[in-house]
C-alpha cells in the first residue's frame, strides 16, 4: 500500500509493506539521532549494503499520525520509504479495510480505552 506522508522537508512516497522487517527512510531529515553503520539486508535480488545509519525517527502520516521510531534504518540508496506492518502492529495500530459510499478503504486504527480510531484512512 502507498501513501503520502509528510517529511521534514515536504511531503513524498511511502510504501507499507508486510514482507519490510524494519523501517528504512531514505532522508537523513526524520532521524533525531542516527548511528552510522554500514550493513546488508536481504532484497528479493539477494544480499545488498544498502544501510548507511539507524537510530530514532520520526514520520508524520497525511493525517497527523506521529510514529516515534526508535530502532528505524537510514538508506539514502533506498528508491522508497518503507513502513512495515510488524513495527505498525508492535506499536498499538491494526490495519483493516472499510467500504464507504462504494470505495474501498486501508485504515490505520488504534485502540484507546476500549474504543476503536481510524486514525488514517488510504
Amino acid at each position: 500500500m502507498e501513501l503520502t506522508k509528510i517529511s521534514p522537508s515536504g511531503s513524498e512516497q511511502c510504501l507499507i509493506d508486510s514482507a519490510t522487517t524494519h523501517i528504512i527512510l531514505r532522508h537523513r531529515d526524520y532521524f533525531s539521532h542516527m548511528t552510522l553503520v554500514d550493513a546488508n539486508v536481504n532484497t528479493i535480488s539477494g544480499v545488498a549494503k544498502l544501510i548507511e545509519g539507524s537510530g530514532i525517527a520520526c514520520v508524520i502520516l497525511p493525517k497527523g499520525t506521529k510514529l516515534i521510531i526508535k530502532d528505524a534504518l537510514y538508506s539514502s540508496k533506498s528508491r522508497r520509504n518503507l513502513l512495515s506492518f510488524k513495527y505498525l502492529r508492535l506499536n498499538g495500530f491494526h490495519i483493516e479495510t472499510m467500504s464507504e459510499n462504494q470505495k474501498e478503504y486501508l485504515c490505520l486504527t488504534t485502540n484507546r480505552s476500549g474504543n476503536k480510531y481510524i486514525s488514517e484512512k488510504m
